[in-house]
């Protein structure tokens, strides 16, 4: 879909940071519009979205690295607010007339700063002389300000922690306010955008749902959509809009892959074909797929032979509809963010079962990606605007590949089918026990190896089975859920009692930090 500008954006500019992607959840969260640019389009992006309010984001890099990432002149001769968030603030200064230097002591972790003057962008928050905690990450430091800002806070090992020019609405701090171990960093963030910027806070969900139905309407015509529905909250919701937008001009497609939870194909189908009047195709591709993973051990061949075949599928599907102009997909925007390299970094290979890159030649379609402006929780919300049931926009996230990176390496039939049950007990115990909407996602992964145990009188040597469970709001960062003993004793006794080929249970209680792929 051909993104629109927004009456009232902020242009975040990404140098790299791994937090990048919370300025915006934060940004957000005040209903205010934004997207992340990475710096080296970041002009383009400037004059593409004709942004309010620009906010520069931390970098793992340093200033004074030959080639560093710069901020464009435009954005500092706009006349705009600007917000320089830790490497964003020392770019801010060496562009501006300051100085920047290594060798300093450094500081990771909580540090807190000293207010020492006042602010609008702490209105309201904070007091001059006042002691408040901060979240620090960083080597080289600031050591001489630019012409015309002063300095606001200190910190013991940064002495320009927090500095601003409150004539040009110029303002940086080394530390990072989109963090939750900063405790004012959000409100410190709607102060930038409401009072600083001016913004509104009035983008919602209906208005996307009202703007995203009236741009498929133009970009689709009279034209016809097939769209990929795997179940998911994702694709479901892309489904429902495009649906409301062009009608009977939409046909669904539900690939069973052999890779989905226990009954998951047939409950889909019942759900949308009882509730909902969209033209569904149910195709059992199962045999495909698996014959195809049958033996991979490699988790990326996993994910892109994965995304072969679903091309494939779809490629067969719009020809036996007489053809298609359109493939819809439930492209969410952390998908996009992850998928491109800002800084030459792995991060391309994270979503490689997404299409976000496009579509192969030969297909001749155009992709149509309502989504892709939206992170997760915001999808949700968009879910229940359109009338989804609250049991079903509270699903647990599922990913394309499904239970093949649940099941590291080799594939086998056998070992999908250990897993699937595994995975089916494991959700049953979880919703018996009232726990399932206070978990974000929970899977089983069947491991790699096998032990030997005693089972009755006989001896076993059979799979280890890794039981996963996460908190999140936007599946950017995770914790593990903390359970309690009794319940992770129940549901390892069912598992080792119920699923032949598994003798022993263990939980992951690993977090996730942004950016990370689902499992292998």
């Amino acid at each position: 879909m051909t993104a629109t500008v927004h009456p009232d954006t902020v242009l975040i500019v990404d140098f790299g940071s791994q937090v990048t992607q919370l300025i915006a959840r934060r940004v957000r969260e005040t209903g205010v519009y934004c997207e992340i640019v990475p710096f080296q389009s970041a002009e383009e992006g400037f004059k593409r979205l004709k942004p309010k309010a620009v906010i520069l984001s931390g970098s793992p890099a340093s200033t004074l690295d030959i080639g560093s990432p710069r901020a464009p002149q435009v954005i500092f001769d706009s006349g705009l607010p600007v917000l320089g968030i830790c490497y964003g603030q020392q770019t801010m200064c060496e562009q501006l007339g300051g100085k920047v230097e290594a060798g300093h002591h450094r500081e990771f972790g909580r540090a807190f700063i000293e207010i020492d003057k006042e602010c609008a962008l702490y209105d309201g928050l904070w007091t001059v002389g006042s002691r408040h905690q901060v979240w620090m990450s960083h080597g080289d430091r600031v050591t001489a300000i630019p012409a015309g800002f002063d300095v606001v806070a200190t910190s013991p090992n940064a002495p320009f922690a927090f500095i601003a020019n409150e004539d040009k609405k110029f303002y940086a701090v080394q530390f990072h306010p989109e963090v939750v171990h900063t405790p004012d960093g959000a409100k410190l963030l709607a102060n930038f955008v409401h009072k600083i910027a001016g913004l509104k806070g009035d983008w919602s969900m209906a208005a996307y749902r009202e703007k995203a139905v009236a741009e498929i309407r133009k970009q689709v015509g009279d034209k016809r959509v097939i769209c990929g529905l795997s179940g998911g909250v994702d694709s479901s919701v892309a489904a429902l809009l495009i649906h409301e937008a062009v009608g009977d001009q939409l046909t669904c497609i539900l690939v069973d892959h052999g890779l989905m939870r226990k009954n998951e194909a047939a409950d889909v189908v019942a759900m949308f074909k009882e509730h909902y009047n969209l033209h569904l195709v149910h195709v059992d591709a199962s045999d495909m797929f698996i014959n195809a993973l049958e033996g991979e051990s490699d988790p990326e061949t996993k994910r892109k032979t994965i995304g072969k075949l679903f091309i494939d599928v779809f490629e067969a599907e719009a020809k036996k509809l007489g053809g298609a102009d359109f493939l819809a997909q439930g492209t969410l925007y952390p998908d996009v963010i992850e998928s491109v390299s800002f800084t030459g970094g792995p991060s391309v290979t994270i979503k490689s079962h997404h299409n976000v890159g496009g579509l192969p030649a030969r297909m001749n379609m155009q992709l149509v990606e309502p989504l892709r402006e939206l992170f997760k929780d915001e999808v949700r919300v968009l879910g229940k605007e359109l009338g989804l049931p609250d049991s079903f926009i509270g699903r647990h996230p599922f990913p394309g590949p499904g239970l093949a990176i649940r099941c590291p390496g080799g594939i086998t039939r056998e070992k999908l089918e250990i897993l699937r049950e595994a995975d089916a007990v494991y959700l049953d115990e979880i919703r018996k026990a009232g726990l399932y909407d206070a978990i974000w996602q929970a899977f089983a992964v069947l491991l790699p190896v096998q032990t030997v145990g005693v089972m009755g009188d006989g001896r076993t040597y059979e799979f280890v089975c890794a039981l996963r469970a996460v908190t999140s709001v936007d599946g950017m960062t995770a914790d593990f859920y903390h359970y309690d003993m009794d319940f992770l004793g129940r549901a390892a006794t069912r598992i080792i009692n119920e699923v032949r080929g598994i003798n022993r249970v263990v939980y992951d209680v690993t977090s996730k930090p942004p950016g990370t792929i689902e499992w292998e």
